[in-house]
């Protein structure tokens, strides 16, 4: 018996933004974001849409592709670390707009490897028979970081304008702000007799690196948001670059390699591999580590930016709508984020 995908499905943000479009509101480039991420684009929603509205629309298509209906689903696990609320999370709040009825919830927040992570509590709970059929979902609504003040300068919908002392405080944050797009990605997934589904999930934390990316608010201070943490861009992510690049291109071949030798397999197994899409530079060190060939490694940072618990099951559906995944197949995925938590998972199409 194993944890099969039944259904797949993905949306992002309502707005397209592309590189030159950010350089309305800081000093930046199409040059320098792809120089550094790979990045050409990536999708911001409109105002009014939700975390929890990107979830919905995911799932309702994972959903269609699965065949099922609201009655079918008697668990969510919702991953995300861009929640509509402080609380409650995330997933009563897809439960209540899909009209699920009164089945349980669980919001997890493991940031980029959430999906990842919740692939091993989906598959605990419909192992111990806690849930038949199960909905996985990865979402965010990363615009909410940024640090300019009227989203519409960007989208080209205003005709205003950024203050000099506006520009240079955006600027202050370009390195992180060029990564991040809007996106949901949600699976259904059940328990079959069938010998295939998820062969296996490792994953690791290191807390001594928590504050190598993370954002210097909250509940650490009292009150847990002021207007001087506002001012000062405290609300922003912080991140130590370098210190995240190498942590990333050293353990994401690491479990790898972990993950398949405790299971009897070698990288010549691996059909194809989808890496958390963070950085395109990221993932092409990865790839040649581990010497696999651009045709069994699938990328698309560079349309959608990095949609944190978004990522593999957007570059997941892509692949299965494409014909990329097939029958027999050994997918891996792995990825690298905030905590620092680390993971890859091992499925069998």
């Amino acid at each position: 018996m194993g944890t099969i995908v039944r259904g797949s499905g993905f949306v992002v943000g309502e707005h397209t933004v592309k590189n030159e479009q950010l350089a309305r509101v800081m000093d930046t480039s199409d040059d320098w974001i792809r120089e550094r991420s790979g990045i050409e684009q990536r999708y911001y929603v409109k105002d009014g849409t939700t975390t929890s509205d990107l979830g919905v629309r995911a799932a309702r298509l994972a959903m269609e592709q699965a065949g099922v209906g609201a009655g079918d689903i008697d668990y969510v696990v919702f991953a995300t670390m861009t929640p509509d609320y402080q609380f409650p999370g995330c997933g009563v709040l897809l439960q209540s707009k899909l009209g699920l009825g009164n089945i349980p919830t669980l919001d997890i927040r493991q940031q980029c490897t959430g999906f990842i992570y919740g692939l091993q509590v989906a598959d605990a709970l419909l192992r111990a028979g806690a849930a038949k059929r199960l909905l996985l979902v990865g979402a965010e609504v990363h615009s909410g970081y940024m640090p300019w003040k009227d989203h519409g300068i960007v989208f080209g919908t205003s005709d205003a304008t950024v203050t000099d002392e506006e520009r240079a405080f955006n600027t202050k944050y370009r390195d992180r702000t060029v990564l991040f797009g809007d996106a949901g990605g949600a699976v259904v997934l059940e328990r079959t007799d069938e010998d295939r589904g998820l062969l296996a999930v490792k994953l690791h934390s290191d807390g001594s690196y928590a504050e190598k990316l993370y954002v210097p608010s909250g509940f650490a201070w009292r009150p847990y948001v002021t207007e001087a943490m506002v001012r000062e861009g405290r609300h922003i992510p912080e991140m130590d670059g370098r210190q995240v690049f190498r942590m990333a291109v050293t353990k994401m071949p690491e479990i790898v390699h972990e993950i398949l030798a405790a299971n009897g397999l070698s990288i010549d197994d691996v059909s194809l591999l989808i890496a958390h899409q963070a950085n395109l530079r990221i993932n092409e060190s990865v790839q040649k580590t581990l010497g696999l060939p651009d045709s069994r490694v699938y990328n698309n940072i560079q349309k959608y930016g990095n949609t944190t618990a978004a990522t593999i099951p957007i570059a997941y559906d892509e692949c299965r709508r494409a014909g990329r995944v097939k029958p027999g197949d050994l997918v891996c995925f792995v990825g690298l984020g905030a905590g620092f938590h680390w993971g890859a998972a091992l499925l069998r199409e």
